[in-house]
């Protein structure tokens, strides 16, 4: 249950609970009992079950009289951001393409808070212990995609974020203090690209470029991630990246065709 000290005077809390409840589902608890909604959320046995019983009504959840889940419905709520978003459809045909060219994955993420979500994504074979789908979201300073997008905040808000960003050691390799990571993203800044060697995950390896409105401002981030075994950083440096910036230099040509009006596609 969040404490609603110093929130605005328009904060609805009894819907943070209610998005809560929701949240509470994944791929890990796709069923769950009243109590343990009522454990994840903070909440107390009652409330949980009104959110729930509510949920139900509205076609959000089942409920077979003991265990909740999830329905299709759900998507409804994510969907009206996907449609109205131009960065997915636009994008989505140019990493179709990239991919035939360097027969590896491509995909194009979004920030959403600390996080990088997938909205488009067109995978070879699988490289990762965790499926990546669109909306997978993974914690931006330790992936390439990631890093572009913190590095194209402006100053005081990459500022903020590195003040209060907590770096989890997710491989050996993971950037390990905000000073690291603000060295990291000054060089992504100066170079225009951003390479993680293994520090999502052990064995990946990844390269990304930002997609740019037609005020320069960075909106989004492809990428192209390999196989260690497969690819040096070296290798991709020379044989990747030039593929990828010239495949970002079309999605960025056509988004300013396709939408002209648009100029933030981040979330958050």
């Amino acid at each position: 249950m969040t404490d609603d000290v110093g929130r605005e005077a328009h904060f609805v809390q009894s819907l943070e609970r209610g998005l809560a409840v929701i949240r509470a589902f994944d791929a890990g608890h796709p069923e769950l009992t009243l109590s343990e909604v009522a454990r994840i959320c903070d909440l107390t046995r009652a409330a949980a079950r009104r959110f729930l019983l509510t949920l139900a009504d509205l076609g959000y959840v089942r409920t077979d009289g003991r265990m909740f889940s999830l329905t299709p419905r759900v998507l409804e709520l994510g969907y009206a951001f996907l449609s109205s978003l131009s960065l997915p459809d636009v994008a989505e045909p140019h990493l179709e393409r990239l991919v035939a060219q360097v027969h590896e994955s491509s995909s194009v993420c979004v920030l959403d808070g600390d996080d990088v979500v997938y909205v488009a994504r067109v995978p070879t074979s699988r490289i990762m212990t965790v499926a990546i789908n669109v909306g997978t979201r993974f914690p931006a300073y330790a992936t390439s995609m990631g890093r572009v997008l913190l590095a194209g905040l402006p100053d005081d808000e990459l500022a903020a974020y590195l003040d209060r960003v907590k770096l989890a050691r997710l491989t050996a390799r993971t950037v390990a203090t905000p000073a690291a990571l603000r060295t990291e993203l000054r060089k992504v800044r100066a170079q225009g690209y951003a390479i993680v060697d293994q520090e999502l995950e052990e064995g990946l390896r990844s390269v990304a470029a930002p997609i740019r409105d037609r005020a320069g401002a960075v909106i989004g981030a492809a990428n192209v991630s390999v196989h260690a075994s497969r690819n040096s950083v070296e290798s991709i440096r020379r044989d990747l990246l030039p593929h990828l910036l010239a495949t970002v230099a079309k999605i960025d040509a056509d988004l300013r065709i396709a939408n002209p009006r648009r100029t933030r596609h981040r979330v958050g």
